[in-house]
């Protein structure tokens, strides 16, 4: 749960970083296709970044495991009351669904409602699209290759443009940007940075099909009035390339715009430092490893010794253990009380043992049922001190903790046992590479209030005339050229609000600007020097490691494999270990 919420923030965050570059320094400019890539790319950037994860190991010393007796203790066990806590986790979680749910039945309501004007209708392919005339009161759209549009409510000419307009839509495949970012508004609906992305994103195809489409038309003064007539449609499908926009204006100030400098093309590496700063500060796992250090314990422990006593160890061999036990390591054992069954498996034995002045440590078994191993643990240290411990209830069967040292008796004669140590294995030495030089930051466009946007009365706004339908008509073409003088007059009227509005917005983002090219032009400096930077540890990489560093790398990452298997089935001993160690 905690991974998704996770993954989500640092998602919604790369989309917040993408958008503003666009809104800050991308907008305005007249790179209309490589702003659509770099939308694009800033969706797929979003969900694929947080998954390459960089894991760096940082060595560390190992911390001495708690020393364990193991004669018979028993531990109270306390019950903890249950308590009804709320997960807030799930609670986030399901209102996270519910919206996901809503929208997903949007969306296939809108396909539901893009078959219904499409089924039944008579389509008229012609090359590469597939054109379908309409009698519903609905703005012209485009859906791959279909061209929808009712003719009944425009001029030829203008049917012309349009049908210029949504052929670009059609040929570049604007549908599917328009297709990934409604699934992209689905996934992440609770951050509004998505809504905003989604509106920028068809803005910009707009500007687009507007732009390619002027190219083609010799009247681009009728192009403009086209897009002015076609603002009173209100009624399109969702999911689908559509004619008419809100923010008309913008698309004719975009139609007019003269084409941005080449230099301005530097602002899309603008993005590059955030997302180095993104990878380093997120995106890199720092696992501590501890350091195997045998040599430590070869130097504390001489040798273990582990005398075992099973179910059907013979009383010759009891009688051997206490013999062996004296001689060489000078403990006195005395065995009484030895109780067989049919089958003469021991059920009831007690072992005594001793050393000199010694506090005696017993082991004391009595039942009906044949005993569970135990034994004698006898620890010579390198000073020739010795430690005895005794393990009964099985656990001489199982791995224990002896000196800060995990062991597993692989096997016992009554003369001693051979003992293998669980430790983890030793992790390869991944290659050193030289500092990555910091690269500069770019600098944040100023924030600050823009004017208010003054109120417009859209009922007021002229109708543009119509052109006559027989152009050689020199009276009526004159008619239609006063009418449009006329025309251009109201609008002119209309427009006062708008200009000084603009007006305002540009003086107040041009302060803004100058500012900014400045700190701009400081950037250009500092990565200028970063890419020196980087040319000199290019070179140092390749000095200190040669051309096979990446091979190197990955047989390091297959080394890192093994090791992190080995670890894990190491953990799983230890944890079996401590399970039946709480039992016992």
């Amino acid at each position: 749960m905690e991974a998704l919420f996770i993954f989500i923030a640092k998602s919604s965050g790369l989309l917040v970083l993408f958008y503003f570059a666009y809104y800050f320094l991308l907008r305005k400019e007249t790179f209309f296709k490589s702003n659509r890539w770099f939308l694009l790319a800033g969706l797929v950037t979003s969900v694929a970044l947080p998954f390459l994860v960089y894991t760096k190991i940082v060595w560390v010393d190992p911390t001495p495991l708690p020393v364990m007796n193991y004669s018979q203790v028993y531990y109270p066990q306390t019950v903890q009351e249950e308590t009804f806590e709320i997960n807030w986790n799930y609670v986030a979680l399901a209102i996270y669904i519910i919206g996901f749910i809503a929208l997903i039945i949007k969306f296939a309501a809108d396909f539901y409602s893009l078959n219904s004007v499409l089924k039944g209708k008579k389509v008229e392919q012609q090359a590469d699209f597939k054109f379908v005339d309409v009698n519903e009161n609905i703005a012209p759209f485009s859906y791959f290759d279909y061209i929808v549009y009712n003719s009944s409510m425009y001029t030829a000419s203008e049917l012309e443009n349009i049908i210029e307009h949504e052929k670009v839509h059609s040929d570049q495949h604007h549908t599917v940007d328009v297709l990934i970012s409604r699934i992209f508004c689905v996934l992440f609906w609770f951050n509004p940075i998505i809504w905003l992305y989604k509106k920028a994103i068809l803005q910009n195809l707009e500007f687009i099909a507007d732009s390619e489409a002027a190219k083609k038309i010799s009247d681009k003064k009728a192009y403009q009035y086209t897009l002015l007539k076609i603002t009173t449609h209100e009624s399109c499908v969702a999911i689908t390339n559509h004619f008419y926009q809100s923010l008309i204006k913008k698309r004719i100030v975009m139609l007019n715009k003269n084409q941005s400098k080449k230099s301005n093309y530097l602002k899309y590496y603008a993005i590059l430092p955030a997302l180095v700063a993104f990878v380093f500060l997120f995106q890199i796992k720092t696992i501590a490893q501890e350091k195997k250090e045998a040599h430590e314990v070869s130097e504390k422990i001489s040798s273990i010794d582990v005398y075992k006593i099973k179910k059907n160890t013979t009383d010759e061999e009891l009688k051997t253990m206490s013999e062996k036990l004296k001689k060489n390591h000078d403990v006195d054992v005395a065995i009484s009380n030895v109780k067989r069954n049919a089958e003469k498996e021991l059920t009831a034995i007690t072992v005594e043992v001793t050393k000199g002045t010694e506090e005696i440590q017993t082991i004391q078994i009595e039942g009906e049922k044949a005993i569970k191993s135990c034994g004698i643990v006898i620890t010579t240290e390198d000073n020739g001190s010795k430690k005895i411990d005794v393990v009964t209830d099985g656990g001489i069967d199982k791995p224990m903790t002896i000196r800060n040292r995990v062991v597993e008796i692989k096997e016992t004669d009554g003369d001693g046992a051979s003992i293998a140590d669980i430790a983890p294995p030793a992790p390869p030495v991944p290659p050193v590479s030289p500092v990555v030089p910091p690269a500069p930051v770019a600098p944040a466009f100023p924030a600050g209030l823009v004017p208010p946007v003054p109120p417009l009365d859209m009922s007021k706004m002229p109708k543009a005339p119509s052109v006559p339908a027989n152009v050689n008509d020199k009276a009526a073409m004159k008619n239609f050229e006063k009418e449009m003088a006329e025309f251009e007059k109201k609008m002119e009227a209309f427009q006062p609000d708008l200009s000084a509005y603009e007006k305002q917005v540009e003086e107040a983002m041009s302060k803004r600007g100058a500012n900014y090219e400045k700190e701009m032009a400081k950037y250009e400096i500092a990565m200028e020097k970063f890419s020196a930077d980087m040319e000199k540890y290019s070179a140092s990489m390749e000095q200190s490691f040669g051309k096979d560093f990446e091979e190197k790398m990955k047989k390091f990452e297959k080394e890192m494999k093994v090791y992190e298997k080995n670890m894990k089935e190491n953990e799983k001993d230890i944890k079996k270990w401590e399970k039946e160690s709480k039992k016992s």
